[in-house]
């Protein structure tokens, strides 16, 4: 489903009468996390996850640290529920032979960066992983999920958005209250402008600065060219501001809900529309593997990546990783 309105606006009417049910999902998650003992695997898990429901950026973070980790020599394996995926796991990711709709938008994008798990049941997946033999685990969402130990866990927020009403689902966006959740969090990844004060919600958490950037040559080709946009992410009007930040001519906006299955004939639509106008389709990296083969080479992507605002604080945290994990306490 798109994400409701009301959840990032000040609380009114609809989120006070849904407050009552966040109240029960929020006690539901708190007894789940009290009442579980977390399975611990023989290798350094790292949680990438955050408090809302929706994009937050999770998965450009994830294949961030897969990056920081491989330049370690650590040979990394990524670990996802596969959410919007049909296979229920524990299933190596082979993006030759499986498409969003069997293991979901995120497997395919993060196989594109290491060995990559799809498993509903977490444990199972990182115990494959760790027989395929993982030297460490990077595991996209999460972070609310109790069954797997985590070595490292990373809450990711958007700078822009911040935790929105601050309220439970379905009053609000969270999934836990922000101070439950940070007590659990080894950081604050906090990407974009911080326009919220969620630097000053951490306490003692260390909080990691972050953006993303666009591809060079893909914002290069986009520039002063007129588009017609669409994504069906977490937040589409993100991807709709960098387009024009980046100089690209958006002359429609096309949003879906998170991790929408695109059918042929409206991704053919899109590119039809585009056509009429004199305009590019374009859209995100996450999108694009969810649209149909044959249509794909037609729409043009904008990827995206990490760029850390302090690159020694965040070493800093991948090496405490490794010495935890490592039996002579000699990180890599």
């Amino acid at each position: 489903m798109k994400t409701p309105a009301f959840w990032y606006r000040p609380p009114g009417l609809a989120s006070t009468l849904l407050a009552p049910l966040g109240a029960l999902y929020g006690l539901a998650g708190r007894r789940r996390i009290a009442g579980t003992v977390p399975h611990r695997v023989a290798v350094p898990v790292v949680c990438v996850g955050n408090l809302v429901a929706g994009g937050a950026g999770k998965t450009p973070v994830g294949l961030a640290l897969i990056a920081a980790l491989q330049a370690r020599g650590v040979a990394v394996h990524a670990l996802t529920r596969g959410h919007g995926g049909r296979e229920a796991g524990p299933l190596a990711v082979d993006p030759g032979r499986h498409g969003a709709a069997d293991v979901g938008d995120e497997a395919i994008l993060l196989a594109g960066a290491a060995p990559c798990w799809v498993a509903r049941d977490r444990v199972a997946g990182a115990e494959r992983a760790v027989a395929a033999g993982a030297g460490a685990i990077v595991m996209d969402d999460g972070f609310q999920n109790p069954a797997l130990h985590k070595d490292l866990a990373l809450v990711v927020a958007d700078g822009a958005v911040g935790f929105g009403n601050g309220r439970l689902i379905p009053a609000g966006p969270l999934r836990e209250q922000v101070a439950d959740g940070l007590a659990r969090a080894d950081a604050l990844v906090i990407l974009g402008e911080d326009r919220h004060g969620l630097a000053a919600l951490a306490g003692g958490v260390p909080v990691l600065a972050a953006r993303l950037e666009p591809d060079p040559a893909a914002a290069a080709r986009l520039a002063g060219r007129e588009v017609l946009a669409f994504a069906g992410i977490g937040r589409p009007e993100k991807f709709f501001a960098t387009l024009k930040a980046l100089g690209a001519r958006v002359v429609e906006r096309v949003p879906f809900a998170d991790h929408h299955p695109y059918r042929p004939a409206e991704v053919a639509a899109l590119i039809d529309r585009a056509a009429a106008s004199g305009a590019m389709p374009v859209t995100t990296a996450k999108d694009a593997v969810r649209l149909p083969a044959d249509l794909r080479t037609k729409v043009a992507v904008l990827p995206v990546s990490v760029r850390w605002g302090d690159e020694e604080a965040l070493a800093a945290l991948l090496t405490h990783l490794l010495l935890k994990g490592s039996p002579d306490g000699q990180a890599a």
